[in-house]
């Protein structure tokens, strides 16, 4: 695909954008959770390794290398899983308490899917 690498800085750079966005929010308490801040909650920082996998995932999109696309095929499922994780971690019921999701979220979730994609279609130039 011509523009997967263009697509895929944009997205990664989406990505570190959204984790500074407001993911969930527990109303009982009213806590609101991001990807670096979960005050009261055992969630720790929950974007922060998303955060440093599209740094290095930027990087790699950049770099017209054959091993830098295999290892971004690598990083982008790890940072799906780790997407999936943050998501199903932050909006899952606990003690009959349900957080509201936040549009954010969502977005992490796509983005890490845009990203997945886009390392699996590269630019590559074949010599003859």
């Amino acid at each position: 695909m011509k523009h997967s690498q263009t697509i895929g800085i944009i997205a990664a750079m989406g990505l570190l954008a959204i984790c500074f966005l407001p993911w969930s929010y527990i109303p009982s308490h009213q806590i609101t959770v991001t990807g670096f801040q979960a005050p009261g909650t055992d969630f720790g920082k929950p974007g922060l390794f998303n955060f440093s996998l599209s740094i290095i995932m930027l990087a790699m999109f950049a770099v017209p290398a054959i091993w830098s696309k295999r290892t971004n095929v690598f990083l982008g499922a790890l940072n799906l899983a780790w997407a999936f994780r943050n998501y199903l971690l932050l909006s899952s019921c606990l003690m009959g308490e349900c957080p509201e999701k936040q549009p954010a979220l969502f977005v992490l979730l796509g983005l890490a899917i845009i990203m997945q994609i886009m390392t699996l279609l590269p630019k590559l130039q074949v010599k003859a």
